[in-house]
């Protein structure tokens, strides 16, 4: 049998969730290839964190690699030597929180087991992959990988400093442009006042990393809304489940409409909102593929700030953190705009614009940016992607979330024609498929994207990315 090569460019948890559905799907004949330049799979930027403040933003019963898998991690959790070297994972309703590298390091494990028990040939490439060039991924050592397939698994770019702070602090050692950086807060003294921009889940991981460090200056944390992340649910609850036959405006302001309703209904059943916004996020894909590209870009200027601190929320443990901060005056979160910004000494002056107030003047020790992945800048963030853009083989999503795809997970070149042999799975192909930033829908995405890769036709009609399509 001919043998077929794909290969996989990242292998944080996204690219490797993919090679593992793969081989547990897959027959001989079949290689698979993930180019991760980390040591080890399934550690990037999400579960590749070693910071013991850093937990899972859900249950660990909710986190899998597929539908049928669910509540395997808490099982595998709770029997590992990590869970009762932690007591602080386990919430006051039982349920667990494990920091976060512990799920890396289960999804490590289920690669190694698919290696070792699959007919697949899997394999873990330690280098970078930067080009794409006659049939094959061409790696920052020389080597070149012959694919039939490649699946881009890129996704998170690292935070853009604002404009106004690179040409004001350029690398001014006050300056913490990177939190995810490991040791990049180990600058930050005891007493030091600390301004973060943001307040999103980056910044509740700052505050917690901060707490455990000893710190005890003054915390600011501000952004255009002042709006933090919401905690989970502690308890159980029945499902609440929306009527998606129902009639239904397919706009953003219908939506918004639609889910006040159902929050409402809910309450007057004594029952929580998080249960409407898991519902919704559950069929999040089926919703924004309804949404013209008109309501997806009204969603985003004016909703999404609200999704985000509803959908993505914090585990109990960092929630108590920030409740207990704030209560004892240590940390200030404020809705407001950053004016102007200035270097004194090793220090940062800045001036914030606070909502309805007079504008105020602070001078800090360190700033940090926690304003998230530059998802609009990911096509420069990469030397492969960089290659691919200027070739005009891939393209941003007109949403600039990530990467132009159809609904095959296929990347559109700039005449609008799909590339059967170059796929995206994961974040960066949420411009598509809206809710991919999140599990499970990223494991589903990656389960779906293997299941049509091993598709029979898949299988009949492959080869070599020819050349006349310049993919390679």
């Amino acid at each position: 049998m001919a043998e077929r090569h794909i290969v996989i460019v990242g292998g944080g948890f996204t690219g490797t969730a993919l090679a593992i559905h793969l081989a547990r799907r897959g027959a001989a004949g079949l290689q698979v290839t993930v180019i991760e330049p980390r040591p080890a799979l399934a550690r990037g930027v999400a579960y590749g964190t070693q910071d013991p403040a850093h937990r899972i933003n859900v249950p660990a019963s909710r986190m899998q690699l597929s539908a049928a898998e669910e509540g395997e991690f808490d099982r595998w959790y709770r029997a590992s030597q990590a869970f009762p070297a932690d007591p602080e994972a386990q919430w006051q309703d039982g349920k667990v929180y494990p920091q976060r590298g512990q799920f890396g390091a289960y999804i490590a494990e289920q690669f190694a087991k698919a290696a070792e028990h699959s007919p697949v040939k899997l394999q873990h490439v330690r280098d970078h992959a930067v080009a794409l060039r006659h049939g094959g991924v061409v790696t920052a050592s020389g080597e070149v990988y012959q694919a039939d397939e490649v699946v881009l698994a890129i996704s998170h770019p690292p935070p853009a400093v604002p404009q106004a702070i690179a040409r004001a602090l350029g690398q001014h050692p006050a300056l913490i442009a990177n939190p995810w950086r490991a040791d990049a807060l180990a600058a930050v003294k005891p007493q030091d006042s600390v301004a973060i921009i943001g307040t999103g889940l980056t910044m509740s991981d700052v505050v917690a990393s901060l707490h455990r460090q000893g710190h005890r200056g003054k915390l600011l944390a501000f952004s255009r809304r002042g709006q933090l992340p919401r905690p989970n649910l502690s308890g159980d609850f029945p499902l609440w489940t929306l009527d998606y036959q129902r009639p239904q405006a397919d706009t953003a302001r219908g939506w918004l409409h639609r889910v006040r309703q159902e929050v409402a209904l809910a309450a007057a059943s004594d029952l929580p909102w998080q249960l409407v916004l898991d519902d919704i996020r559950g069929n999040g894909q089926h919703i924004w593929q309804r949404l013209s590209l008109k309501e997806q870009k009204r969603f985003l200027r004016h909703l999404r700030p609200w999704w985000d601190v509803h959908r993505y929320r914090i585990a109990p443990q960092v929630s108590a953190v920030l409740a207990q901060s704030q209560a004892d005056g240590h940390l200030q979160v404020l809705a407001a705009r950053l004016q102007q910004v200035s270097a004194e000494g090793e220090q940062v002056r800045l001036t914030l614009q606070p909502r309805g107030a007079a504008a105020q003047s602070l001078l800090v020790d360190k700033i940090i940016v926690t304003t998230g992945p530059a998802h609009g800048a990911l096509l420069e963030s990469d030397a492969l992607l960089q290659q691919l853009a200027a070739d005009g083989l891939i393209q941003a999503d007109p949403l600039a979330l990530g990467i132009l795809v159809n609904g095959r997970s296929q990347t559109v070149n700039l005449t609008g024609e799909a590339n059967p042999h170059l796929h995206v799975v994961g974040p960066a192909a949420r411009g598509r498929f809206g809710e991919l930033m999140g599990l499970p829908q990223v494991a589903e995405h990656a389960e779906s994207l293997a299941n049509q890769l091993l598709e029979p036709q898949s299988l009949s009609a492959h080869g070599r990315c020819p050349a006349s399509l310049k993919t390679c």
